[in-house]
């Protein structure tokens, strides 16, 4: 008899549709599985007997049976289809008798007890499903929350093959998993660490709120101590609340990382990503032998920060190149090529030198010029051109750290950061997937920024004076827009100018960290 369900795999973060042909003839129970399954697919038929039969399902009879995964050329690839191979195999050997069985998905682990473990990549397969129709899916207990955001199609969240039979023949009823998505963004306000702990460092808080403001890179230059770290941990609390369209955009990423990268749950705010300078260039950039989501993708429509900058593996770091560039990442493999989204903003936090004291008043520095030259050459000129703003940050006295006043909270400077956002979102929603003044063409940016003749002939000198890209021009003009969008100005204005300026400071003037 041969029977008919569904399922998906994975490609990048979308998914495409598995349908899953399960056909059995007597024979003496030979197990086979074709349409382009890899290990841990083809080892299904072990696993999946071996269920049935702890789960009191197994046939007195044996079956030659044959498992067939459309479309062929399409790679499968991890244990998800053991659940609706289980399910086909007992409505091709008559164990189960649901007549509309093709209308269903199914999705999910076995494990050799029956129970129905978690697997990644569960929101872009349910998604998939929702969008060509089936009525249900059934998926792991541990991944129903994850997929219940997902509208139009009914989520059955079972934690056994025996609840899966019984809810297909009728004998259990499983209410389907609802979450609605607008109120779980809605009401996650945990903003974690607030500004008003930072006394001290008005110029690098203003600067860090002009680039949360307009999505820019930001890059910290300072000696131990002077509170760079401090100051990007509390990024995550002047952020813009997701919005809902964002929250599933970031989600399927995470869903596709799985629990081993630090995802596999529905994301309800902006991510904030840290990796340590040990990390590999495929950790951040993302690939591998299954290409997965890296740091840059994890960051996704959030912040990657990077501390001790200069410490990263110099392969590492030139990767971040083309993603800072383009916003996404492209993983090409000889069977397919995977897209991973990467709209990020990037914070970097580095010392001077090695030793930490280079320019530092109350310090002597230990490095001599060459090691400062090769310590800063670590961070390429064409990475650093790629970043917005670049500033110092100079240590605060910790004898005045006790007559100083607490910072401004949080709450107000994000007050100013969603306020320039909305102007953003409003001046760019002809513009598909253009969200902030950091992410429009040169094309669409000299339309926003409106400059008279004379404005523009002053920026050129002025840039040929600090000998700036071509590209850093552009990067002034995106600084200077959001500082005009944060003083609520409709066109920008010569102090603008000056101030995105002034956050360069460190490519062309002297007196500067960099040697």
């Amino acid at each position: 008899m041969l029977a008919k369900c569904y399922s998906g795999a994975v490609n990048g973060v979308d998914a495409r549709t598995v349908e899953i042909e399960v056909c059995s003839t007597l024979g003496t129970s030979q197990f086979a599985i074709v349409g382009l399954p890899d290990q841990a697919v083809k080892e299904a038929k072990d696993r999946i007997p071996t269920a049935l039969k702890n789960q009191g399902l197994a046939s007195s009879k044996e079956y030659d049976v044959m498992v067939n995964l459309a479309p062929a050329d399409v790679k499968k690839e991890g244990p998800i289809y053991d659940l609706p191979i289980a399910v086909g195999l007992l409505k091709a050997t008559r164990r189960i008798r649901c007549e509309c069985l093709a209308e269903f998905a199914f999705v999910g682990e076995l494990a050799l007890s029956g129970e129905i473990r978690r697997v990644r990549g569960i929101l872009p397969i349910v998604m998939e499903m929702a969008r060509i129709g089936r009525r249900a899916v059934v998926v792991p207990l541990e991944n129903a929350d994850e997929a219940s955001v997902v509208r139009g199609i009914d989520v059955i969240p079972a934690g056994t093959l025996q609840e899966v039979v019984q809810y297909l023949e009728g004998e259990r009823r499983i209410e389907p998993r609802r979450t609605d998505l607008a109120d779980l963004v809605k009401n996650d306000r945990d903003a974690g660490d607030d500004f008003s702990d930072v006394k001290g460092q008005e110029c690098a808080k203003k600067a860090i709120e002009v680039a949360v403001a307009g999505g820019h890179n930001i890059l910290m230059v300072g000696t131990p101590g002077s509170g760079k770290t401090m100051l990007a941990r509390r990024i995550p609390s002047i952020l813009p609340p997701l919005t809902v369209d964002e929250a599933l955009e970031i989600s399927r990423i995470h869903s596709v990382a799985g629990v081993e990268k630090g995802g596999g749950r529905f994301v309800t705010k902006r991510p904030f990503r840290a990796p340590h300078h040990t990390v590999s260039s495929i950790g951040l950039l993302g690939g591998g032998s299954h290409p997965s989501p890296g740091e840059v993708s994890l960051a996704h429509r959030g912040v990657l920060f990077l501390d001790e900058f200069a410490e990263f593996p110099r392969a590492a770091l030139e990767v971040l190149r083309q993603p800072l560039e383009d916003g996404h990442v492209g993983v090409s493999r000889a069977a397919a090529a995977y897209d991973f989204p990467s709209k990020f903003m990037l914070v970097a936090a580095m010392n001077p030198c090695p030793c930490g004291y280079y320019g530092d008043d109350t310090h002597s520095c230990r490095c001599s010029t060459r090691s400062i030259i090769k310590y800063q050459s670590r961070v390429s000129g064409p990475l650093l051109d790629r970043i917005d703003i670049q500033i110092e940050v100079p240590p605060v006295e910790a004898r005045r750290l006790p007559l100083m006043k607490p910072g401004e909270p949080s709450s107000g400077i994000r007050e100013r950061v969603v306020a320039a956002r909305a102007i953003q979102a409003e001046r760019y929603k002809g513009l598909d997937g253009v969200r902030t003044n950091a992410e429009v063409s040169s094309h669409d940016l000299a339309e926003a920024c409106k400059f008279t003749p004379r404005d523009v002939e002053e920026l050129v000198r002025t840039i040929e004076r600090l000998n700036l890209s071509a590209r850093a021009y552009d990067k002034v003009l995106r600084v200077a827009r959001t500082l005009a969008d944060l003083a609520g100005s409709p066109s920008v204005r010569e102090q603008d100018v000056h101030g995105a300026l002034a956050y360069r400071r460190m490519d062309g003037e002297e007196n500067s960290f960099w040697v």
